[in-house]
């Protein structure tokens, strides 16, 4: 009789295992289809930057960093990355606010979820505001492009034969190294010219084509993600405060999936920043 209940018990766990039908690692359809979007996703920033890389590595020479985003709102000039500090701080941050609502979405706290999720929509559209800023002002105050690169590194010694606006005066040595700006004047380009330790005259040429376009291609593709992550917040918080979850009584969900996707934007960012702005 005993042997009989333990077959049955043995039997019914086997059914229990095998039965089909649960999610695995507790983890719902919805949550294990932004995880497989979230994968994807990662395979092309990867290709991105990797491509960046091996062209940044593969270039005698390339913009330094603290040379082009050395610029702050309000005329502020010769503070390196600084700005961009600024709007890694304010995309992070938005990212902890995030948390914030997904821990009151799970208390199931709808007047928490709704503030925290209005911190995070004004820390995505900060961060896109300072995104504009500084397109605007390398395409208008720098004049750069997908096509032309006005930043360049020297890559020989010499003395400068005339001087410009911008730091640069006659007769000062041009170090193998130091980055210059070739700027517009009057609407026509103004080099820099020099002179070689051999005497030999010579005009800075662009920098390579390649920075511009990688710089707007990719940043300018992380932006898209932040907008549309911002556009959705939006569109979620609407809901949650129309009392839409409240009803399902799932712990918030739809919330803690529309995290997942705004952690994974703040990721890339991380990544973005140390190739674009400290490489």
């Amino acid at each position: 009789m005993a042997s009989e209940t333990t077959v049955e018990i043995e039997e019914r766990e086997t059914e229990s295992s095998w039965s089909g039908g649960k999610p695995p690692m507790e983890a719902s359809y919805g949550k294990l289809m932004m995880w497989y979007f979230l994968l994807s996703d990662a395979f092309t920033f990867a290709g991105f930057l990797i491509a960046y890389g091996a062209l940044r590595f593969s270039s005698p020479t390339w913009p330094v960093p603290d040379f082009v985003f050395s610029t702050f709102p309000g005329g502020i000039h010769d503070a390196p990355l600084i700005f961009v500090t600024v709007m890694t701080f304010v995309l992070l941050a938005s990212s902890f606010t995030m948390v914030r609502a997904v821990q009151e979405g799970h208390r199931e706290n709808k007047n928490g979820v709704v503030f925290w999720m209005l911190l995070t929509i004004v820390g995505g559209a900060s961060f896109l505001g300072c995104q504009a800023w500084e397109w605007a002002n390398l395409i208008g105050t720098e004049h750069m492009s997908v096509t032309t690169n006005p930043f360049g590194t020297h890559v020989e010694s010499g003395v400068y034969l005339e001087g410009n606006d911008h730091g640069i005066a006659k007769g000062d040595l041009v170090q193998p190294g130091d980055s210059y700006l070739i700027h517009k004047h009057d609407g026509e380009w103004d080099p820099l010219k020099y002179r070689t330790e051999e005497g030999v005259v010579k005009e800075q040429q662009f920098g390579p084509k390649a920075f511009g376009a990688l710089f707007f291609f990719i940043t300018g593709f992380h932006g898209f993600h932040v907008f549309s992550g911002v556009v959705f917040l939006i569109i979620i918080c609407i809901n949650a405060a129309s009392g839409l979850y409240v009803e399902r009584r799932n712990g918030y969900e739809m919330i803690e999936k529309i995290g997942l996707y705004w952690h994974f934007v703040d990721l890339v960012w991380v990544f973005v920043f140390l190739v674009f702005y400290l490489l």
